[in-house]
């Protein structure tokens, strides 16, 4: 089996680097990467994506790439538009060309973030931002291409790799003496690790089985709010390393307003995993076990 990966570097597609290789012969490709006979790994040439993938030929193409800059995206529409809708479109099509699978990661930007019900894949969709949107956008070039494919929306995602949440809270707990962190927006931190897992679990699985082809909310297990989370980061690490140097003394909550931003955010980003785990017999960790394990390597 041969296995094509987009975004290789991102938080994600690291991940995928490890979880993707035992299925077979991984090609994993950057934006900056070309072939040799041919075709290229950047979201914004669609003509070398549709090469990559009819020269490749792969039997998986799994698309961790995307343009995530939440706030960014209200200034440059076009440009978030290009790399989360009409690129994964693209693949889509090429995908159903070679008969492959495609794997894309779409977010819970694609509610409205109402209510406190977790929100279940066939729930009505209203993004607040051109992120939202145009991460929807990609959802729906994807199914109008007809190709067999797996779309899994998450939520608050991290890593031990790159910057975090994580390591914001670590570093302004050491310069201040007080956090002020949101506490009206809920969801459930979900690592790099566990998505990319998952992943290749629900790849081989889908490959014997057609009909597991969708749609899935995929996120650990659990909820929070970014208060709820910086106090157990911060708690954590303290157990963790006790001579840890922090001068906080308080997480103070705050309400989303006390925070303005060029891009609407989701006060409910909760998501319900029952469909991704009946489907595939999994079972979510709590996202504590997750964000505990990656203070665990950082530290």
């Amino acid at each position: 089996m041969k296995v094509l990966l987009l975004g290789k570097n991102g938080q994600v597609g690291w991940e995928l680097q490890r979880s993707l290789a035992p299925l077979g012969e991984l090609v994993s490709l950057d934006r900056h990467s070309t072939l040799a006979d041919g075709g290229c790994g950047d979201l914004n040439d669609l003509g070398g994506l549709r090469e990559t993938v009819a020269r490749l030929r792969p039997d998986v193409i799994v698309n961790a790439a995307a343009h995530t800059a939440v706030d960014k995206a209200e200034s440059e529409p076009a440009v978030a538009r290009a790399l989360n809708a009409a690129a994964p479109g693209v693949l889509a099509e090429a995908a159903h060309a070679v008969g492959a699978l495609l794997v894309h990661y779409s977010t819970d930007y694609v509610f409205d973030g109402s209510g406190t019900a977790p929100w279940s894949e066939d729930a009505i969709t209203g993004p607040l931002s051109v992120y939202g949107q145009t991460k929807l956008e990609g959802e729906r070039l994807i199914a109008a291409a007809g190709s067999r494919h797996l779309i899994f929306r998450t939520s608050w995602v991290y890593a031990a790799r790159g910057g975090n949440f994580a390591k914001t809270m670590l570093r302004l707990a050491q310069e201040r003496d007080r956090l002020t962190v949101i506490d009206d927006q809920f969801g459930a931190p979900t690592g790099a690790e566990l998505l990319a897992d998952v992943t290749a679990h629900a790849i081989r699985q889908t490959l014997r089985n057609d009909a597991d082809c969708g749609t899935y909310h995929l996120a650990a297990a659990g909820e929070t709010t970014w208060n709820g989370y910086a106090r157990f980061v911060l708690e954590t690490a303290r157990a963790l390393k006790p001579d840890l140097a922090t001068k906080a003394q308080e997480v103070a909550p705050v309400p989303t307003s006390a925070f303005p931003t060029a891009a609407r955010r989701p006060l409910n980003s909760r998501l319900d995993t029952k469909r991704l785990r009946h489907t595939f017999g999994l079972t979510m960790p709590d996202w504590q076990r997750g964000v505990q394990r990656m203070l665990a390597e950082i530290l």
